[in-house]
């Protein structure tokens, strides 16, 4: 598969310390709760190392590559040494750029505007909508939804073969995968994939936004020519993501966006206009004042990870994924949403139905009567929770906003999702949850305001 083989040592190392450990929320029954945060996979929390670490640093916090001073020398410093740190996480070519962006979102969307003239595009309709959606200026081609790993690499074999055979193999194009769905956890054979790409003459970019948090990525051993990624997702909150790989199409691309940082020398023509020098480096990408504490939070959290260890990180999630899955197996009203089977390796990410609930109705009780928060919806992949739910759904609103009545037919999903941080009494806790509510039914009445199921309070 694409991640590293974990060792078969049995020791598992404690949760990672993050930020909101010990917050307490109120119950609709009475009292409170330590709070079970579950939605790892849309935003995980702070580790307190990134927490500490821009603490530590925020009183330095100066401009960076703009001025002379002590603080914006030190804050300059601080920003490149980052870019340094996160190449080495990613195990980066020497001659690959690390671009730093807002999100995975932003750094798709940055790649889609540095495509070259004619290049036609890849993508699985199974893709988050960061990776499904940049892609309006170049020709896409959406590949069907494979039901194995296997299945996957002939896919994208015979759609790149069908290319050659109908244009040649000479223009320039692009193959878009997940590392780790956002919706079932399962890993992509990303080494796989990158393989056939590049034998029919394509690139291909991995958006690792579930993938880093989980697993160590190499972008020499996955063989890719870029890695996305967001800071949210690996414990470092602070509004930056992640670009890395091949610097060629970046260089020769006009800048993401137009302005200081990004110029490398700018003059007035005669003529009354201007003309203006691009960096070829990183920074062409970079424009405006760049987000310091969001690129260091990042490479604290690359950091963090690495010193606990990936192989004892993951050793432990997968225990924390046994509890959760065999839990739900006890429960036959609960059916787990899956691609590549119960055997397939995966992170900590798992969507489910429950027979006779609307999704929104399960999660709302979940975080009312239980302090356990999941998301419900259709986790801004709409094409892929619609295929796994059988047939064509409802229309919901953007990123899964429900529709419908407690008790209706589910027309979204739940998922929990968890990590590093996730302590073992979260997860029981939810398992204890879900069979509970499914044998007893809620114990509140709930209603449906601005699309979502809320406890009723009247």
């Amino acid at each position: 598969m694409s991640v590293s083989t974990v060792a078969s040592d049995q020791s598992v190392c404690a949760p990672l310390p993050v930020l909101g450990r010990d917050v307490t929320v109120p119950l609709v029954t009475g009292g409170e709760v330590t709070y079970a945060a579950l939605d790892y996979a849309a935003s995980a929390p702070a580790l307190q190392r990134v927490w500490d670490d821009v603490a530590a640093y925020a009183p330095y916090y100066g401009s960076v590559h703009r001025g002379a001073g002590y603080l914006s020398q030190l804050s300059t410093d601080l920003f490149e040494n980052s870019r340094a740190t996160v190449a080495a996480f990613l195990d980066c070519r020497e001659d690959d750029q690390v671009v730093f962006t807002r999100s995975t979102t932003d750094s798709l969307n940055l790649l889609a505007a540095a495509l070259p003239a004619g290049c036609e595009v890849f993508v699985f309709e199974t893709e988050h909508h960061a990776s499904l959606l940049p892609w309006k200026d170049a020709r896409v081609t959406y590949l069907n939804a494979p039901r194995t790993p296997a299945e996957a690499v002939e896919t994208l074999e015979r759609a790149l073969a069908g290319r050659a055979a109908a244009s040649g193999a000479g223009g320039p194009a692009l193959v878009c995968v997940t590392g780790a769905s956002n919706v079932t956890g399962e890993l992509w054979p990303v080494r796989e994939l990158a393989a056939a790409a590049h034998a029919h003459g394509a690139r291909i970019v991995v958006d690792a936004a579930q993938l880093a948090p989980h697993h160590p990525v190499s972008v020499r051993e996955l063989d890719v020519d870029w890695i996305a990624f967001s800071g949210h997702k690996l414990y470092a909150p602070f509004g930056s993501g992640v670009l890395a790989g091949r610097a060629d199409w970046l260089q020769d691309a006009e800048p993401y966006l137009a302005g200081g940082g990004a110029s490398r020398k700018v003059a007035r023509r005669a003529d009354g206009g201007v003309d203006v020098a691009w960096h070829t480096t990183a920074a062409r990408h970079e424009a405006g004042s760049p987000n310091v504490i969001g690129v260091y939070s990042i490479a604290s959290a690359c950091k963090a990870l690495t010193e606990a260890g990936f192989d004892t990180l993951v050793r432990r999630e997968r225990q924390l994924i046994a509890t959760v899955r065999e839990g739900l197996a006890e429960v036959p009203e609960v059916k787990v949403l899956s691609l590549f089977g119960d055997d397939a390796p995966r992170v900590g990410v798992i969507s489910f139905v429950v027979e006779g609930w609307n999704s929104s109705h399960f999660a709302a009780a979940l975080s009312a009567e239980y302090g356990i928060g999941v998301r419900d919806g259709l986790f801004c992949a709409h094409p892929l929770v619609r295929t796994l739910l059988g047939g064509d759904q409802q229309q919901v609103g953007e990123c899964g906003a429900p529709e419908g009545e407690p008790g209706e037919k589910s027309l979204n999903a739940i998922r929990v999702s968890f990590g590093a941080g996730t302590p073992d009494e979260h997860v029981e806790r939810f398992v204890r949850a879900v069979k509970e509510l499914v044998r007893d039914g809620a114990q509140w009445k709930y209603r449906t305001e601005d699309g979502r199921c809320v406890p009723d309070r009247g």
